[in-house]
């Protein structure tokens, strides 16, 4: 099987804009309706937001159930485990959800090299 398309990982609409497309420079671009798919307002979304629906977007597709079909997958997002704590000098409980991204490559090496996934 093939990679994971930017599609799949990062949802509908997405793609890589070659140099002058519609910027000046190369990159990755995520539209709004990504965005939004994950969960975020594009218009309000902080950078954090952004990220976090990013996040649940490549969970839906980079699933433990894919990773075991397909040989070409290297990470999986899995939900992790909810928990509290307590922040600042209020001692104001906060809950924290986690969400575990694991990478996966033929063992070379302790580094982590996006490259390599």
């Amino acid at each position: 099987m093939a990679e994971p398309t930017l599609v799949q990982v990062f949802g509908t609409g997405t793609t890589r804009l070659a140099s002058g497309a519609t910027t000046s420079t190369s990159g990755l671009f995520i539209p709004d309706s990504a965005l939004t798919t994950g969960g975020a307002t594009p218009s309000t979304a902080t950078a954090e937001g952004v990220l976090v629906a990013i996040t649940l977007n490549a969970k839906s597709y980079l699933t433990q159930a894919n990773f075991d079909a397909n040989i070409d997958q290297s990470l999986t997002v899995a939900k992790g485990f909810s928990s509290f704590t307590t922040r600042g000098a209020d001692n104001i409980e906060y809950r924290q959800d986690q969400i575990s991204l694991s990478l996966s490559k033929v063992d070379s090496g302790a580094t982590i090299d996006p490259d390599d996934y």
